[in-house]
């Protein structure tokens, strides 16, 4: 304890006493008793223990709500990503169906030129093949898009199918002018897992010193000052009043349980410190991993955005040849599917770039600054 124990308290009872306990032949008697009384109890922490142990407390209680924020931070991660992801699948799901529009009119003109005798059944069977494949992807896109609002649902606290949803656009995502590409060690030992490992560092390190404390002399004070009287009018008179005073000093000589106390205490911190450091080992390979994973999404969306501008050129060009004859409307939408089809590709870099950038905030334990 780190502060005096004071307790104060107030008695009063009946009693019958009768002198043959004491070997007198006399009549028994009844009377009352009445107490009131202070006691006062303090514990000399002479080898730190009582400091040690509520340092022990203090330290766990760390632990508990770097607990809280890390499962905050999970969570917050979560929700981000699967916003990124709603807006990913319903931006797939409309190319994809503008594709399975061009394919379907591609395959409608293929069957009246086949009618008319300028074409052949195979192309017709070729194209069919082409358009069931892509009708195919579409009710898969669409499930895992649901599977998707249904975990977005639950991660914000609601029921599954809550129309109150907000849908997502993968323009309303904003990343930073600039990602690092370095993370100072420094930034890294804030986050929530690191801290908490720390915290119970600290614990482990705080209960083997309360445990080594316990070898030592313990010294206890004690006071009781009290007033005893047969009458209750007479509780505060003089001549009533009683009073202790005791001092006890302890040193454990023969205690097999305190030795092994102690090392348990040792075993407990030198567990800790492994665990400390294994979490400090991973936090530092998760941030490498994102950094890395950043760098190559910037140089996998550099690429498809280049892709996907000569897609969108070479379809203005034949837009244009088929504006003055040059090139027929099945061209035009053959051009438009391949452009369609490298915007799926951009689409899915474009998420995977934004979702790697939110896995690097929650890596930094909530933020880069």
């Amino acid at each position: 304890m780190m502060y005096p124990q004071v307790d104060a308290g107030f008695s009063a009872q009946r009693q019958r006493f009768n002198p043959i306990v004491l070997g007198q032949d006399d009549q028994a008697r009844e009377f009352s008793l009445f107490n009131a009384g202070v006691n006062v109890n303090y514990q000399l922490d002479l080898a730190g223990g009582n400091r040690r142990a509520l340092e022990a407390l203090v330290a766990q209680t760390e632990y508990r709500r770097h607990e809280m924020e890390g499962a905050q931070l999970t969570l917050a991660g979560n929700i981000v990503t699967a916003a990124i992801t709603q807006a990913r699948l319903a931006a797939q799901i409309q190319t994809t169906e503008a594709i399975l529009r061009a394919q379907d009119e591609q395959l409608h003109i293929t069957q009246e030129r086949v009618r008319l005798g300028q074409g052949a059944p195979d192309e017709v069977l070729a194209l069919q093949t082409q358009v069931e494949q892509t009708r195919a992807g579409l009710p898969v896109l669409r499930k895992q898009n649901q599977q998707n609002e249904h975990l977005l649902a639950a991660l914000s606290g609601r029921a599954p199918g809550d129309g109150r949803l907000p849908t997502f656009t993968l323009e309303e995502f904003t990343l930073p002018s600039d990602l690092p590409l370095i993370v100072p060690s420094e930034l890294v030992r804030r986050r929530p897992d690191i801290l908490g490992a720390e915290a119970l560092l600290h614990a482990a390190n705080a209960e083997y010193g309360s445990a080594i404390a316990k070898l030592y002399p313990q010294l206890n004070l004690s006071a009781d000052l009290a007033t005893q009287t047969l009458v209750a009018g007479a509780l505060f008179g003089p001549g009533s009043a009683i009073w202790n005073v005791l001092g006890q000093l302890t040193q454990p000589l023969f205690n097999p349980a305190l030795p092994a106390e102690k090392r348990a205490a040792l075993a407990a911190f030198d567990a800790a410190a492994a665990n400390y450091q294994s979490v400090v080992l991973e936090s530092l390979c998760n941030v490498a991993d994102v950094l890395r994973a950043l760098e190559n999404d910037a140089q996998a969306l550099a690429a498809l955005a280049a892709a996907d501008a000569a897609a969108q050129g070479s379809l203005q060009s034949v837009q244009r040849q088929y504006a003055l004859g040059a090139a027929s409307y099945v061209q035009q939408l053959i051009a438009q599917q391949a452009a369609q089809q490298t915007r799926i590709n951009l689409i899915a870099a474009q998420a995977q770039r934004l979702v790697d950038s939110a896995a690097l905030y929650q890596a930094m334990g909530g933020g880069v600054s």
